[in-house]
């Protein structure tokens, strides 16, 4: 009898997914287009436009993206997240000129002052996670190291006139 009762009683669909108000506008904003990407993936495959294998890979890999965005939101308790890229081991290329080991990689490492290393999240295959590293924080780098800075002496944060360069046009 039991059985039958739980049997019947409905249960929303969204209980199965993490309650994405207990984060800020720009976590939601993320999560959503996470969402909206895998729409698109399921969307292509139900028209045979893309392979199984392309749809395993790519609904893993926001899998993978939306687990790290979770684990950052949670950890941090703060409403941003960086860039983010989820790869494969044989998409390393894609990142870097001269793609690292995957197992050399530890969390924390910064990669040519544009990438740290964040994790790798296992679903079907390893998806190794970097966020990218803003300008400042690649200035912030580059300082400590004693190399020249990516972002121009005149553009650093808390530099007074902070304004972008003009456009130039042709007459």
């Amino acid at each position: 009898m039991l059985v039958l009762l739980c049997l019947a009683i409905p249960i929303p669909a969204s209980q199965g997914r993490i309650d994405e108000e207990q984060f800020g506008p720009v976590v939601r904003a993320y999560l959503g287009y996470l969402r909206t990407e895998q729409e698109v993936v399921d969307d292509r495959v139900s028209r045979h436009e893309v392979s199984q294998v392309y749809y395993r890979r790519n609904s893993n890999r926001i899998r993978a993206l939306r687990q790290m965005a979770l684990r950052i939101a949670r950890e941090s308790r703060n409403d941003y997240l960086p860039e983010l890229e989820a790869v494969s081991r044989d998409e390393m290329g894609l990142l870097f000129e001269r793609p690292p080991r995957p197992e050399t990689l530890r969390e924390g490492q910064v990669l040519r002052h544009t990438f740290r290393f964040l994790g790798v999240v296992r679903l079907g295959e390893s998806f190794y996670i970097f966020a990218r590293l803003d300008p400042y924080e690649q200035s912030e780098l580059s300082e400590k190291e004693g190399q020249e800075s990516p972002v121009p002496e005149g553009q650093k944060a808390g530099a007074p006139g902070l304004t972008r360069a003009r456009r130039a046009t042709s007459p």
